[in-house]
Order: C-alpha cells, then structure tokens, then sequence
C-alpha cells in the first residue's frame, strides 16, 4: 500500500503541470485566446471552461469520430516504434523477443483487419476496442496481448505450415531471380 503514493503524486503533479501551462497559456495573447476572449464576452462563458469544453469535443472526436483511426494508428505504431529503437540500441535480448513479438502479432493483426475492416467500422466503439487490444499488446507485463497471442495461435500456426510457406517463398524467389535475369537480358 505504500507503494501507491508515489504514483498518486506523480500522476498529480503531472496534472498540476498540465493545468498550470493551459492556465499560462490562456493567459497570453495570441490568436486562440483572442478568439476565446470574443466568445466570452458573447456567451458569458469563462474562456477556461470554453477551452476545456473545445479540448473534450476534440477528445471525443479522437475517441469515437474518425480521429478515433488515426489515434488508435498512433498508439500501436508511434509507442512501438520508438521502444523497438530503444530495444536495438540495448544489449537486453527479451527486449528485442518482447518488441518483436508485438510486431508480429501487430502484423497479423493488420493483415486481417485489412480484410474486416469494412464490417468492423461499423461496430460502436471499435476503435476504443482496438485501442484498448494494441494497450494490452504492447503492455509491459509478461502476459501482454503479444506474448498471449504469439504462443496461442500464431506460434502453433506457424510451426504447422513453415515448410509450405518456406517453399512458396523459396520458388517465388527463383522465379523473381528468373524474371530479373531475363529483363536484363532483354535491357541489353
């Protein structure tokens, strides 16, 4: 239990800072507070609780409007892609098996959403629920969606088909070796 404190104090100062720099910010003079100054005159509304208003419409547009693609886009790649980096750049090996796993999985999971995604669009809050799926997958505890998932099914599925999948691979790559060599051929 007195683990916890710290964290609490932590997310509050976070808060706290956040709070403050927006206070800061709608403080100075530019062209979003000259704007909210005018509604506030006209509405009676204070400028502060019409920025806050205008940030949670944003927020909810993020959340449940189209936006919501391009955030739950971001927290699977942008998140990922910065600690794959910093995996590399570390001689810890289960970094490396964690991160790759989580693509892995990421790409099996864009591949058949890819050919769902017209139907899944239509699902309320689909994208809250892709969100809170790539969360679980990049989370830093052993039973993460990625580690769960890889050994489940895409593990067993792969070691099923390796050899067939290694051969369709290895004969497209003949013949691509084959069609290059007669391009150039045919280029002289």
């Amino acid at each position: 239990m007195g683990n916890m404190w710290p964290g609490y104090f932590t997310m509050f100062s976070i808060f706290k800072n956040i709070k403050d720099r927006a206070e800061t910010f709608l403080k100075e003079k530019n062209c979003i507070t000259d704007c909210l100054s005018k509604s506030e005159d006209k509405t009676g509304i204070k400028k502060r609780y019409l920025a806050v208003g205008a940030v949670s419409i944003m927020g909810l547009y993020l959340l449940f409007g189209y936006g919501a693609s391009l955030l739950c886009n971001l927290i699977g790649f942008a998140y990922p892609v910065y600690f794959s980096i910093k995996a590399i750049e570390s001689p810890n090996k289960e970094e490396d098996t964690q991160w790759l796993t989580y693509w892995v999985v990421y790409g099996f999971f864009g591949i058949s959403e890819f050919f769902s995604d017209i139907f899944l669009f239509w699902f309320p809050f689909y994208y809250v629920f892709k969100c809170l799926f790539l969360l679980w997958c990049m989370a830093p505890f052993s039973w993460n969606g990625s580690r769960v998932l890889y050994l489940r099914f895409v593990r067993p599925f792969f070691l099923k088909y390796e050899s067939a999948v290694d051969s369709v691979f290895s004969d497209l790559s003949g013949r691509a070796v084959t069609a290059a060599e007669m391009v150039t051929r045919e280029g002289r």
